[in-house]
């Protein structure tokens, strides 16, 4: 677990260094470009129809789309800066915003570009080898008549939606574009619940381990769901902003039939973050109670310790005492005298022990 977190940080210093000094808009390629393999999927649909093309490379013309129909452009895999470039020049889209698109490092942000809008959201994968989040950009651009979405790898994340269309299933063949939006956002938040779902149940189980024995294996536990606490908090407190601005800005290409369903998943992502806020708290709250109970165990280990050194005191001072060699002992001559002083510890360990669970000290 903690060679793969630094690996993510070194290659996030090498993305961030290679960038330093480069003129704004400049499209860097990552280490990722030349591995893993990628998909292009290209959706035109309307009321009565659909079509479905996948390929590895971008057609031509990608930009003229027929008449009364949408087009939702999802491409899944690595970030090629050629492939990216091409789908800019085709939208005629802002150097910066391919700038953000292959440099997944950003926040979740909103942009308003008049013509079109840039969102940038997190899609947020549990590794149950390693018990960590791990997190890849989803870049979303919403055009007058066609939705370009850019994951990082390639993921069934969007494949629900996929779906629907086929089979005319909801609302998305028989809305806008902006509806098609609003449905690859609320997929990535409802997904949310279930990590958070997750979440719960792993700290339900520390509970558990913290209540019967905390060890230290258990404190490495809590510090490690603390992280993926603030790594999820991360990824989703900014969204409030991103739905805000969406909600607030009068852009031609929202209409005022969304607002609902922006209202709706707003409500969503204030659960979450709320939901969030509960757990950093319980996390808290389990972390004190840790220290506490080793705080407990140590204090209990002590009076048990105490309580044997105590009761052996009076038996060292006996053993001492009769050690001494003196030839004026009496009990030293008496064949009785090793059994009476033998008699005599025993009596006064149990008396001291009786005394001890009479005054609950033991």
């Amino acid at each position: 677990m903690i060679n793969l977190a630094k690996k993510l940080a070194q290659k996030k210093k090498k993305d961030i260094t290679e960038t330093i000094g480069l003129p704004p808009g400049t499209l860097v390629p990552t280490l990722e470009e030349k591995k893993g393999p990628f998909k292009i999927q290209i959706i035109d649909y309307n009321k009565d129809d659909f079509k479905i093309f996948e390929s590895k490379s971008l057609p031509e013309n990608l930009e003229k789309i027929e008449k009364h129909f949408i087009r939702w452009i999802n491409i899944e895999g690595s970030l090629q800066t050629d492939l990216i470039e091409k789908v800019g020049i085709a939208f005629d889209l802002h150097p910066l915003v391919l700038e953000d698109i292959v440099n997944p490092i950003q926040r979740p942000k909103f942009e308003d570009y008049h013509d079109y809008i840039f969102i940038i959201i997190k899609q947020l994968i549990w590794d149950e080898k390693d018990e960590i989040f791990l997190t890849e950009q989803i870049s979303l651009i919403l055009g007058s008549n066609f939705v370009i979405s850019i994951q990082e790898r390639a993921s069934k994340l969007f494949n629900p939606i996929i779906e629907r269309i086929q089979k005319l299933k909801g609302r998305v063949r028989l809305m806008d574009a902006d509806y098609l939006l609003y449905a690859l956002l609320d997929v990535v938040i409802d997904n949310y619940f279930i990590l958070e779902d997750r979440l719960g149940e792993i700290m339900e189980d520390i509970e558990d381990q913290l209540v019967i024995d905390p060890d230290v294996e258990i404190l490495q536990s809590i510090y490690n769901l603390k992280r993926q606490i603030i790594i999820l908090r991360k990824s989703i407190w900014p969204l409030r902003t991103v739905i805000s601005g969406l909600k607030r800005e009068q852009s031609k290409l929202i209409s005022d039939a969304m607002q609902i369903y922006l209202r709706d998943i707003y409500d969503h992502v204030f659960l979450i973050n709320d939901s969030l806020e509960n757990y950093r708290d319980i996390t808290t709250g389990m972390l004190d109670l840790y220290l506490s109970s080793a705080s407990n165990r140590m204090n209990e280990i002590m009076k048990v310790l105490t309580i044997i050194s105590t009761i052996f005191i009076p038996l060292s001072f006996l053993a001492g005492f009769y050690g001494m060699n003196f030839i004026y002992m009496p009990e030293l001559h008496s064949p009785l005298g090793y059994p009476i002083i033998i008699v005599v510890m025993v009596l006064i360990s149990i008396v001291m022990i009786y005394y001890f669970k009479r005054k609950r000290w033991l």
